[in-house]
């Protein structure tokens, strides 16, 4: 292989790995959420995680028009975490805050909810949480 191969095939690597990076950068690094889905037969599911400074937890949900979902959230230290839930196309969830610990009502839409666990403070730590929930 000739020198001017070798140098063509680096540069070609280089530029290949700049473009990668780039791409990773207008992203954010930031990772889809974390899908929901129920065991065969079930209706209800627990999901169990930690958070720390202020870094979020996100998970998406499939639901249908008329579903009641539940969600309920316990941490520890108590009331360390809080959720938001985003309905699709931001229709009305009837929630007054994005605090929330609990929350139950019939989805107004068809399509994927989105559940945001986040620490209510930006001071330092880390919350453990437990959040139930469920789909009828």
């Amino acid at each position: 292989m000739s020198s001017r191969t070798v140098f063509s095939l680096f540069a070609a690597f280089f530029v290949a790995l700049g473009t990668c990076t780039f791409a990773a950068a207008q992203h954010g690094g930031k990772a889809e959420p974390v899908r929901i889905e129920f065991k065969r037969g079930t209706s209800s599911t627990t999901i169990s995680d930690t958070i720390s400074g202020s870094v979020q937890a996100e998970y998406v949900l499939a639901a249908t028009k008329g579903q009641r979902l539940t969600i309920h959230l316990t941490s520890t230290p108590k009331k360390s975490s809080v959720f938001d839930l985003k309905a699709p196309d931001d229709a009305d969830l009837g929630l007054e805050y994005d605090a929330n610990y609990d929350f139950s009502k019939v989805l107004p839409v068809t399509g994927d909810y989105l559940i945001i666990v986040v620490r209510p403070t930006t001071s330092p730590g880390k919350s453990t949480f437990r959040m139930v929930i469920t789909i009828k």
